[in-house]
């Protein structure tokens, strides 16, 4: 195939997709070779830092908004389920090959690898 490296035959949609498990992943693809020549590669964790940034910055929002009865417990679970479902997108995308860009996050992203 095409996408694949030579070193670990580890493919391009493997390692975007690995690259959204958690922040360690992205890192590691950050600093690696040849990984950290990809764009593509790049983009993803990029993104998936920036993802796990914006979610301690939601949770750190969520332990305020549970001292708000009812309304805050509603908005802190709609934030963490959004949360939620946009990883969920960003991995199944980035498995199939295809690029999500997240509003803010993804063209931070995109300067960051370079695309």
């Amino acid at each position: 195939m095409p996408d694949e490296t030579p070193q670990t035959g580890l493919s391009d949609n493997a390692a975007s997709g690995l690259a959204y498990l958690t922040f360690i992943p992205a890192i590691i693809f950050l600093v690696v070779a040849p990984y950290n020549t990809n764009p593509t590669i790049k983009f993803h964790a990029w993104q998936s830092i920036f993802l796990g940034c914006a979610l301690v910055v939601v949770w750190i929002l969520n332990i305020i908004l549970l001292f708000i009865p009812i309304i805050g417990w509603l908005i802190s679970l709609l934030l963490m389920l959004g949360l939620f479902i946009l990883w969920i997108i960003c991995v199944v995308k980035a498995f199939g090959g295809q690029r999500f860009i997240i509003p803010v996050i993804g063209p931070l992203a995109a300067k960051q690898a370079g695309v």
